[in-house]
């Protein structure tokens, strides 16, 4: 299986809403997102060969640099933990050390600006999950994580969790700071889903949608709703922040639709541009530093 997408640095486009009330190409960007919505298909292929993973998320046992020992766990770049180092804000073992190019070892305790490191390299993979893989540790259903278990020599774990009919866009990470934040109740990221309904969505359930339909007393509020361009009226596109996929099924259900289908095309800004159905690939480096920056 071809685990590796073929996407070279930011390749978020961005799917967009018109004010006609459909999703439509984001003309800013060209032909470069001719669907938005596409279904998935080989169109979403790529015929670019898988690169090698040159990511280590493990450290051997021999010693390394202490600043490669810093950028390992994430905090900083190589060059900004030179800066820190001279200034006298990284202890090893109690140790003020501010000597360029000291040597640790993995089980040295390595404090960083008051911070215990953890030297572990952090890895973020993006898997564009197919129906019937699950996130959760259900034996009876085949798990989303085998299809990315090749990417790292660490244990991943999911950001959030997707159910094996849920299909789409599922962050596979070892940094339990970012598996926090985006799975807290009070992070408000976009996710953007296509939703196949079971027939058409009439006119005046979308416009109910828009306003807010309550869920258990709860009044669940939609960034954005509309239908699919140059689709049946069954084909939705919903923008929410809630990071439970259970309520977005729940909001058509309400109105007295079945959920054929729930696709996440857009998650925190990532979308799954060039990334076919049951491939992954690594974030880039700019990608990191945005989810890190969302608040």
């Amino acid at each position: 299986m071809n685990t590796r997408g073929g996407n070279k640095g930011n390749n978020n486009r961005k799917p967009s809403f018109s004010k006609g009330g459909t999703f439509n190409k984001n003309k800013s960007e060209g032909n470069k997102y001719s669907k938005p919505f596409k279904k998935d298909n080989k169109s979403f292929s790529t015929n670019e060969k898988p690169a090698k993973n040159t990511q280590s998320s493990a450290v051997k046992n021999d010693e390394i640099r202490l600043n490669k020992y810093i950028a390992n766990s994430g905090v900083c770049s190589r060059r900004d933990a030179d800066l820190y180092i001279q200034s006298g804000n990284v202890t090893v073992n109690g140790e003020v050390i501010t000597e360029m190019g000291y040597k640790v070892k993995a089980n040295d305790k390595v404090v960083f600006d008051g911070r215990v490191l953890n030297p572990e390299k952090k890895v973020y993979v993006l898997l564009n999950k197919p129906k019937g893989f699950s996130t959760s540790d259900d034996e009876n259903v085949s798990s989303a994580y085998d299809l990315v278990r090749n990417a790292s020599t660490s244990v991943l774990k999911p950001v959030g969790r997707m159910d094996k009919t849920t299909v789409g866009l599922i962050l596979y990470t070892n940094d339990n700071d970012m598996i926090q934040k985006f799975t807290n109740t009070a992070q408000h990221s976009s996710k953007l889903y296509q939703v196949t309904l079971s027939k058409n969505l009439k006119y005046e359930d979308l416009e109910k949608i828009r306003s807010g339909v309550y869920i258990n007393d709860h009044k669940v509020w939609v960034e954005e709703i509309s239908y699919v361009e140059n689709q049946p009226k069954s084909e939705v596109g919903i923008k929410v922040k809630t990071s439970n996929i259970k309520v977005v099924r729940a909001v058509f259900e309400k109105l007295g639709y079945d959920v054929i289908k729930l696709d996440r095309v857009m998650f925190a800004g990532l979308t799954k541009w060039g990334l076919a159905r049951g491939q992954w690939r690594f974030l880039t480096e700019q990608e990191i530093i945005n989810l890190k920056n969302i608040k």
